[in-house]
């Protein structure tokens, strides 16, 4: 299995942990949200928001496009301090985007 093929398997386990945690949304966030200028749109978005309306969809695109991937690539470390502590979710999330991250370990694209 390619590294893309990896990504997108990750891409959709994660997708199905959001559905499952009932995380996803059925209805995008204003367009002004994704006009944020912080990482994550950390002042515009929560964090599962980004995941499934920013994370997600681009790496899809990178890898519908044949494009090469991000280098030296990783979310956890964000949703580590993001996510308080006492989320629900938080601990079975952090494993699937922990998983996400390290198909980036190493890899040259």
């Amino acid at each position: 299995m390619t590294q893309h093929q990896r990504v997108r398997q990750q891409l959709h386990l994660l997708e199905a942990q959001l559905r499952e945690h009932n995380l996803w949304q059925t209805t995008s966030p204003a367009p002004s949200a994704f006009e944020s200028t912080q990482p994550f749109c950390m002042d515009t978005l929560e964090p599962f928001e980004w995941l499934q309306w920013v994370l997600i969809p681009r790496m899809h695109a990178l890898l519908d496009s044949k494009q090469a991937l991000p280098q030296a690539f990783a979310v956890a470390p964000y949703y580590e301090i993001a996510l308080d502590a006492t989320h629900p979710s938080r601990d079975a999330m952090l494993v699937y985007l922990q998983q996400l991250d390290a198909l980036f370990i190493g890899e040259s694209n």
